[in-house]
């Protein structure tokens, strides 16, 4: 029988995903306007909205910035082939990704290449500095391959919840 401090089990019901669906494009909508939108009471949207915390079917709430307003001007698109495919390299190589706040995005994947990521830099200076940290000084990688990207066509952060 599980505590009252437990949280709650994710089972994720269809109020639930209205919820969701709202809150990815604005979690500061109020309350009672997300309750009028999926027919509850503004005391069940905020008991699920919490419930969905504690479980970790929400797992943070974050503001989107504008690239351009902060001056991050360059996004770059890089596969990365490790030496091997070893946990022991991939776990190493995890690590060092998850450090860097400049990687937005890490994807371990498969297909011939070990990762995809997704890095911001403010100029090529800085990304070039940071290739040679992350890439061509490691002895992890065994190449990397960078796109740069011309226009952010779409950079979406809501996850479609059916």
């Amino acid at each position: 029988m599980p505590k009252k401090s437990d949280p709650a089990p994710s089972v994720v019901d269809r109020h639930d995903r209205a919820i969701l669906r709202i809150l990815q494009r604005d979690n500061k909508t109020p309350q009672r306007t997300i309750a009028e939108e999926v027919n509850l009471s503004a005391a069940a949207v905020q008991r699920r909205i919490a419930a969905m915390e504690a479980s970790g079917v929400i797992a943070r709430n974050v503001a989107v910035v504008d690239p351009d307003a902060v001056s991050a001007t360059i996004t770059a698109i890089v596969e990365i082939h490790l030496v091997d495919e070893r946990a022991p390299t991939a776990d190493k190589a995890k690590a060092l990704f998850r450090a860097a706040p400049e990687v937005q995005q890490c994807y371990y994947v498969t297909g011939g290449i070990s990762f995809v990521l997704i890095i911001v830099a403010p100029d090529m200076r800085s990304y070039e500095r940071l290739t040679r940290k992350l890439f061509a000084e490691n002895e992890l990688v065994k190449y990397y391959r960078t796109v740069i990207a011309l226009d952010r066509v779409k950079a979406d952060t809501a996850i479609v919840i059916p």
